[in-house]
């Protein structure tokens, strides 16, 4: 559990059967519910002894990992655990959206107007938004943390796929990227090194292939590179004008290889390729040591102790270290989900108004996003349920829990945390067992000696 000081200094964290005993005690009141953190009353940052915590970061396109952990001697024990899950498509969309009704009230001579975009100016280092989200996501959380505990360094890996590679398939060296994706082949001679000289639907490899178009061109398939595959005479028949996805819908597995294989889906790695640098400038601003750590390190340190993969395991084992002790049992997923919108109206199909919403976001002293309580007296939905709130301005709100929704009068509602842009939502951590039958790691929350104690 996160602590801080009676000045709002942030101390170590500490195990959550004492955060419960000083709270009980009322030496400490809650400062936050979602991440939870307590407020010591009787205590200031200068009467505690504050070892101090580093941060992991494993940047993503969709998903990124963020660990808290202490590190001794290049021993880490992981104490937090957050998976951060972006909006850059919702981002895109809406964006596409916005384009597509300005496009047309340009195109449909409602009045003149004169063109204002044929002088505007990109500045350096430019990013889309829903590639800027990505960094001011995790930017925004790094300053968050750094309120809620006293951070020393951060760890961030500096990935960098290999999109030329990705293409390829197989590793390529000297002029090689300096060659397009057809230098020095023709299209057939592509396909057969591209496919290991075999149908793509049956395996068949020493007898004559053809040319296959994966989505045919009757069904709106073209004749790019990454539609073609290569078929033998008796799978090509048999397919014919046939969609692929019905051609092999009684085999999945082979579907999903040959789709894969047809196109390496590089929209993610282009993403993180895009942010790494903008990331890495972010933190360096933040003043403190940063160090870096490539995928390869992260994935060598993880197969060294032992520990499956994930986003926030991904974090804690990013850069140089020795060992891994701990780690969190259960993870802090944050989804981005925006603060809401400007926009007062809803649009139908075509980009005209259809529903009007109110004027003010706050109603009865809530808004869409707050995480509250509701106390239920009686009827269908009685007893007591915690969620986040949308407002209704009859003042009858929904509350969305997670065993589902329910509708309250906004009398039976207590504020725990107003909206902040983000949901929160708990999940257990990956864990595995060692080979002899014993814990191959103990949990953070069963490591209650690591922490500095906020008391005496």
């Amino acid at each position: 559990m996160f602590v801080l000081a009676s000045d709002g200094t942030p101390l170590d964290p500490c195990h959550p059967a004492r955060a419960r005993k000083l709270l009980t005690a009322g030496r400490a009141v809650v400062a936050r519910h979602t991440p939870f953190a307590i407020r010591l009353k009787d205590r200031t940052a200068e009467q505690s002894q504050v070892e101090g915590v580093e941060v992991g970061i494993d940047p993503g396109s969709r998903h990124t990992g963020i660990s808290v952990f202490q590190a001794r001697d290049r021993i880490r024990f992981g104490l937090y655990s957050i998976q951060l899950d972006h909006r850059g498509d919702k981002i895109r969309d809406k964006l596409t959206a916005r384009s597509a009704y300005r496009n047309r009230r340009r195109t449909a001579n409602l009045r003149y107007r004169a063109p204002r975009f044929a002088n505007r100016a990109r500045p350096q280092g430019w990013l889309p938004p829903s590639l800027r989200h990505r960094v001011e996501t995790v930017m925004s959380w790094v300053r968050r943390l750094r309120r809620l505990v006293p951070v020393r360094a951060i760890h961030v890996e500096t990935v960098r796929f290999d999109t030329n590679a990705l293409v390829a398939g197989r590793p390529l060296e000297g002029v090689e990227y300096q060659h397009g994706t057809l230098h020095g082949y023709e299209v057939r001679e592509y396909l057969l090194d591209k496919w290991g000289r075999a149908c793509a639907y049956c395996g068949a490899s020493g007898v004559p292939l053809n040319v296959d178009h994966i989505q045919p061109r009757a069904r709106g398939g073209t004749d790019r590179i990454s539609n073609l595959c290569l078929a033998c005479v008796t799978c090509n028949q048999a397919k014919n004008s046939i969609p692929v996805r019905a051609f092999l819908a009684d085999r999945p597995a082979v579907l999903a290889r040959v789709l894969a294989h047809a196109k390496a889906p590089l929209r993610d790695a282009t993403a993180v390729n895009s942010t790494r640098r903008a990331l890495y400038r972010a933190l360096a601003a933040t003043v403190l040591p940063i160090g870096c750590g490539s995928g390869g390190r992260t994935k060598w340190n993880r197969h060294r102790n032992g520990i499956p993969k994930s986003h926030t395991l991904d974090a804690l084992h990013v850069g140089q270290l020795d060992h891994v002790v701990s780690w969190p049992s259960q993870v802090l997923v944050v989804a981005a989900t925006g603060r809401g919108t400007y926009c007062r109206t809803r649009t139908d199909a075509f980009g005209f108004p259809r529903l009007r919403l109110p004027r003010t976001k706050q109603i009865h002293g809530y808004q869409t996003g707050d995480l509250v309580r509701a106390i239920v007296p009686k009827g269908k939905y009685a007893g007591t349920h915690t969620g986040r709130v949308s407002v209704r301005t009859s003042g009858y709100h929904t509350i969305q829990t997670p065993s589902g929704r329910l509708d309250t009068s906004h009398k039976h509602l207590r504020l725990l945390q107003r909206a902040d842009g983000y949901a929160y939502t708990i999940k257990k951590e990956t864990y595995v067992s060692a080979p002899d039958g014993e814990p191959a790691r103990r949990h953070a929350t069963d490591l209650g000696h690591l922490q500095t104690k906020p008391s005496s």
